[in-house]
C-alpha cells in the first residue's frame, strides 16, 4: 500500500537531508489600510506568497536559475535511482532529465483543457508519472511498500523535486493569523494555485506540535479548491466555484466572504468580480504581484491593504 503522503513527508523529514532554505522576507512599499470590514464571516487564503513564504514568491515547475534546476532534477534522479532506467546520451543525469522534463511543462501548457482565456495548470505529479513511464520501458522499479503504486508514487516525487527546487517555510504571522481567526470562530479555506503535495505541505508548516499532538489547521470541509484539481492556472473564477457552493449550503453569501492574496490580477480580481470581499497582502516584494495603477484601478481596488499577515484580526470579526 505505501506510506501516504504525508507519512512520507514524515519520513523525509526524518532523514539528514539539505533542502533549500526559506527566503529572507524583503519588507514591501505599502501603506495598510485597515479599517474593519463588519460581516466577514468567511476568510479564504491563497497559499504561496500568502500564508506560505517561498522562493520565487510562487510555486513554480521552472525556475530562471540553471543550477537550482540542476540541483533539484540531480537530487530526484538520484533519490529515486532513476539513472540506470534513463537512456544513455552524452550529459549528466540531469542534464537528460531536464531534456525531458522542460518540453513536457510546455507541452501539457499548450494541450491542458481549459476554457477561453484560461491557462493550464500542469499537475506535477502527472508529470513525473509520465517521465516514470518512460523510463518503465527499461525495466525501472520502486519500492512499493514505501511509496506505493504508481499515482502514489509520483505524487511524492513531485513533493521531494518541489522541495528541492524552492525553498518554503510559514510566512510571518501565518500561525497567529489562523489562530486568531479560528478563535473568532469564522470559517477559513485554501483557494488558489496548488499541488496534490500543497496541503500536506500548509499543515507541516502551520500545524503546532508533532505527531498526535500537531494541533489541525482549522479548515472547514469543503473549503479547499486547488488549481491542479481544476486544471486552470489563476486567474480563473472557477477555482472558487466548489467553496462557494459549500458556503452557499451554509447560508452566507459572497459578500461575507474575505479573500486574502498578495497577487491583485491572477487572485484577487476573479474573487472581486464574484462579489467576494478582498484584501491584498503588501508584506513581502518578492511575493508581491500589484502596481499602484492597480490598487488604484475601481475595477481592481482590494478592500482592504495588509503589511502583516496578522492585521487581518483587525479588519475582521465585527458583524
Amino acid at each position: 500500500m505505501g506510506k501516504t503522503l504525508a507519512e512520507y513527508a514524515d519520513w523525509l523529514a526524518g532523514r539528514d537531508l539539505i533542502w533549500p532554505a526559506p527566503p529572507t522576507p524583503v519588507p514591501a512599499r505599502a501603506t495598510p489600510f485597515l479599517k474593519p470590514l463588519p460581516g466577514v464571516r468567511v476568510v479564504l487564503w491563497n497559499i504561496y506568497g500568502t500564508l506560505l513564504n517561498i522562493a520565487d514568491g510562487e510555486l513554480l515547475h521552472l525556475v530562471d536559475d540553471p543550477l537550482r534546476m540542476e540541483v533539484a532534477l540531480d537530487k530526484t534522479v538520484q533519490e529515486f535511482n532513476m539513472w540506470n532506467s534513463m537512456y544513455r546520451k552524452p550529459g549528466a543525469p540531469w542534464e537528460l532529465m531536464f531534456q525531458q522534463y522542460q518540453p513536457l511543462i510546455a507541452e501539457l501548457r499548450l494541450t491542458g483543457k481549459v476554457r477561453r482565456g484560461e491557462t493550464a495548470e500542469v499537475d506535477s505529479a502527472h508529470v513525473w508519472k509520465v517521465l516514470v513511464e518512460r523510463l518503465l520501458q527499461k525495466k525501472y522499479t520502486w519500492d512499493q511498500v514505501l511509496y506505493g503504486e504508481l499515482d502514489d508514487y509520483c505524487q511524492k516525487i513531485a513533493w521531494f523535486f518541489h522541495s528541492a527546487l524552492q525553498g518554503c517555510g510559514p510566512a510571518d504571522g501565518a500561525r497567529e493569523a489562523v489562530a486568531g481567526l479560528e478563535q473568532k470562530h469564522l470559517i477559513q479555506g485554501l483557494v488558489g494555485a496548488g499541488q496534490c503535495f500543497t496541503l500536506t505541505q500548509v499543515r507541516r508548516l502551520l500545524e503546532e506540535g508533532q505527531g498526535l499532538q500537531r494541533r489541525p489547521l482549522p479548515l472547514a470541509p469543503g473549503c479547499v479548491s486547488l488549481s491542479f484539481e481544476l486544471g486552470a492556472a489563476p486567474p480563473t473564477e472557477r477555482l472558487f466555484a466548489p467553496v462557494l457552493e459549500t458556503l452557499q449550503g451554509l447560508g452566507l453569501e459572497p459578500g461575507e466572504v474575505l479573500y486574502v492574496s498578495t497577487r491583485l490580477v491572477a487572485d484577487l480580481a476573479p474573487a472581486k468580480r464574484l462579489g467576494l470581499r478582498t484584501a491584498l497582502l503588501a508584506s513581502d516584494k518578492t511575493s508581491l504581484r500589484a502596481t499602484g495603477s492597480q490598487v488604484r484601478d475601481p475595477e481592481l481596488q482590494p478592500d482592504r491593504i495588509l503589511t502583516a499577515l496578522n492585521q487581518i484580526l483587525q479588519i475582521t470579526g465585527d458583524r
